[in-house]
């Protein structure tokens, strides 16, 4: 699963830390999603959704092979 979380952060300009606080998680975790080694829950998937105000589909998209 790709996902356009680094760019969303860009936009807003904030860190990987502030938006780990944002929603609830370590810093690590935002990272490890961004370089796509962690596919997150629908909660935290819907958490970000939140954050950046844009639907998941939007933040979220499959690749080839998923």
């Amino acid at each position: 699963m790709e996902n356009r979380i680094k760019i969303e952060r860009a936009i807003l300009n904030i860190t990987q830390d502030d938006l780990a606080k944002k929603i609830g998680v370590s810093r690590q975790t935002i990272n490890s999603i961004e370089a796509n080694r962690y596919v997150p829950s629908t909660v935290l998937a819907l958490k970000l959704s939140a954050v950046f105000n844009k639907p998941v589909n939007e933040i979220f998209h499959l690749s080839e092979g998923d």
